[in-house]
C-alpha cells in the first residue's frame, strides 16, 4: 500500500512504499529518513550475509566428498568449487537492474528466499554418494543465487542514504555481508561434526581423517544450518523493509549506463578491489597448500576474508572523510607493494628464474601470510572507497549539467543520478565477481606452466598499476575529469 511521507507527516510504517523520499533534505533526514534508512540497512545486512554464506558453500562442501565415497575426479571437484563464482557473477548482471523494476523490499525478500533451493538441495544430495555429478554441478551453479544478491542489495541500500553517508552505509552493508565468506569457512568444519538436527537432519556419514581414524560427520549440516536463518531473513525483509516509489525505473532507463565510460572505468577499479577479495578468498587455501606443504591451510584460510570484510566499513568511512578517489589511489599502491611482498616470501627452487636476486630458499610462511593479510586489508578498504566513488561520480555528472537555481531540474537530475548510480553499483559488482574464478584459475595456470604462482602474481601487480593510473587520471589528480 502506497503512503504519503513528508517532513511533518506521520512516519511511514515498515513494509510500505515510500512515495516521498528525499534523504538530501536535512530536515526530512533528521525527522524520519535516518530511522527508516537504518532499519532497511540492518535487515539488508543479515540477508546479504546469508547470501555470501550460501555462495561459498562449495568451498567447504567439496573438500570431504571423496572421503565420503563420491567418485569425482579432481577436475570435477574444482569445477564444483568454481561454478558458483561463474554463475554468481553472471546473475549479478541481471540482479543489478531488479530493484528499480520490482522494488527493494520485494526483491530482497524474493532473492533471499531463493537461497533455500541450493541450501536444501545440497543438504539432501551430499547424503547419497551415488548422486550423479550433473546434479551436483547444477546445485553448485544454483549457489550463484547467493552471489547475485550482492548487486541488488547494494543498489537498494544506495537509494536510502544521502551522498555524504553513502560510503559508510554501503561499506557496512557489504563489509558485514562479506563476513559470510569467512564464517562459512570457519563454521562448517565444526557444524558437520555434530548431529544438531537429530532425525530431521538425516543420517551421518563416515570419513577417515589424517590419523587414519574413522570419524562420524554430518556433511549436510554445512547447508542445513543456514535454512532457518534464510526463512527468518526473507520474512523480515518482506514485512519490515520498504520500497521507494522514486526508485522505480525500467531496464531501458537503467541501460543508459552502458553508454557511459565511467561505468566501465569503475568496473575495472572494482575488479581490482572486490574481485581481488573474492578471488584471494577462493584461492588462498589452495595456494597455501601448494607452496607450504607442512601448513594446514584450513587453520588460516578464514582469517584473510574476515579481515577484509571487517575493514570494509572503515574504507567507506575513510572515503566519506577524505574522498573516495584519494583513498582508492593510495590503496592500490599498497596492494601492488603487498603482492611484491608475497613474491619475496614464496619458496624459491634452485634453477628457477624467480630465485633471482635472492637465491633459492624455503620461503617464509609468516611473511607470506602477513603480506596476504595486508592484501585482504586493502581489498576491504578499496571495496568501501570505490563503492563510495560511484554515487558521487554520477551525482556530480548529472547535477552539474543543470542550473543550481532550478529546483525542478535539480530534482530530476538527482533522481536520474541515483537510478544510474544504483545500476552501476550492481553492474560493477557483477563484473568484479568474476575475480572469484579468474584469480584461483590464474594460480593453477601459472603453476602448471612454470611450477609456481609467481607469473600470476606479476600479472596482478601489472593490473594494480593500471588501476593506479586510471584512478589518478580520471578522479584523483588536480584537474581530473570527475574528482570525487
Amino acid at each position: 500500500m502506497a503512503i504519503q511521507a513528508s517532513t511533518a507527516g506521520a512516519k511511514p510504517r515498515p513494509g510500505s512504499t515510500l512515495t516521498v523520499w528525499t534523504p538530501e533534505d536535512k530536515a526530512f533526514w533528521a525527522s524520519q529518513g535516518q530511522a527508516i534508512a537504518k532499519l532497511n540497512l540492518w535487515i539488508s545486512v543479515p540477508a546479504l550475509f546469508l547470501a555470501f554464506a550460501v555462495w561459498q558453500l562449495w568451498s567447504v562442501v567439496a573438500v570431504n566428498l571423496p572421503q565420503m565415497g563420491f567418485q569425482y575426479s579432481t577436475n570435477q571437484l574444482f569445477w564444483l568449487a568454481a561454478a558458483p563464482a561463474l554463475s554468481g557473477a553472471t546473475l549479478r548482471i541481471f540482479y543489478s537492474f531488479m530493484v528499480p523494476v520490482f522494488g527493494g523490499r520485494r526483491w530482497t525478500a524474493i532473492s533471499t528466499a531463493s537461497l533455500l533451493i541450493p541450501a536444501i538441495g545440497i543438504g539432501v544430495a551430499v547424503q547419497d554418494p551415488t548422486t550423479p555429478y550433473p546434479t551436483m554441478l547444477i546445485l553448485a551453479l544454483l549457489c550463484g543465487l547467493g552471489g547475485g544478491n550482492f548487486s541488488s542489495s547494494m543498489a537498494n541500500i544506495s537509494f536510502f542514504f544521502p551522498k555524504e553517508r553513502k560510503g559508510s552505509a554501503l561499506g557496512v552493508n557489504a563489509g558485514l555481508g562479506n563476513l559470510g565468506v569467512s564464517v562459512v569457512q570457519f563454521l562448517s568444519p565444526i557444524i558437520i561434526s555434530v548431529g544438531v538436527f537429530g532425525f530431521l537432519g538425516g543420517d551421518s556419514q563416515h570419513i577417515v581423517n589424517k590419523a587414519g581414524q574413522q570419524v562420524e560427520v554430518w556433511a549436510q549440516n554445512a547447508a542445513f544450518v543456514w535454512v532457518p536463518w534464510i526463512v527468518l531473513a526473507a520474512l523480515a525483509s518482506w514485512f519490515f523493509m520498504n520500497d521507494i516509489a522514486d526508485a522505480k525505473a525500467s531496464f531501458a532507463t537503467q541501460a543508459a549506463i552502458f553508454r557511459n565510460k565511467h561505468n566501465w572505468l569503475m568496473c575495472v577499479l572494482y575488479l581490482g578491489t572486490f574481485g581481488s577479495f573474492i578471488g584471494y578468498a577462493a584461492g588462498f587455501p589452495l595456494l597455501i597448500k601448494s607452496q607450504f606443504k607442512d601448513v594446514n591451510p584450513l587453520a588460516y584460510a578464514w582469517i584473510g576474508p574476515l579481515v577484509g570484510a571487517l575493514i570494509r566499513p572503515v574504507g567507506g568511512w575513510l572515503a566519506d572523510k577524505l574522498g573516495g578517489a584519494r583513498v582508492t589511489f593510495w590503496n592500490f599502491i599498497v596492494m601492488a607493494a603487498a603482492v611484491v611482498g608475497v613474491l619475496c616470501f614464496l619458496p624459491k627452487t634452485t634453477g628457477s628464474a624467480w630465485a633471482l636476486p635472492f637465491g633459492p630458499h624455503e620461503g617464509s610462511f609468516t611473511g607470506f601470510f602477513l603480506m596476504f593479510l595486508v592484501l585482504f586489508l586493502t581489498t576491504g578498504i578499496g571495496n568501501g572507497s570505490t563503492f563510495r566513488m560511484i554515487p558521487v561520480i554520477f551525482l556530480n555528472l548529472k547535477t552539474r549539467r543543470v542550473p543550481r537555481n532550478d529546483e525542478v531540474a535539480q530534482a530530476a537530475a538527482l533522481k536520474e543520478a541515483n537510478t544510474e548510480a544504483a545500476a552501476v553499483l550492481g553492474f560493477t559488482a557483477a563484473f568484479a565477481a568474476y575475480g572469484g574464478f579468474f584469480i584461483p584459475k590464474s594460480y593453477g595456470s601459472a603453476i602448471a606452466a612454470t611450477g609456481g604462482p609467481e607469473l600470476a602474481l606479476v600479472a596482478f601487480i601489472a593490473f594494480y598499476l593500471l588501476c593506479i593510473g586510471l584512478t589518478w587520471w580520471y578522479y584523483a589528480r588536480r584537474d581530473a575529469e570527475l574528482p570525487c
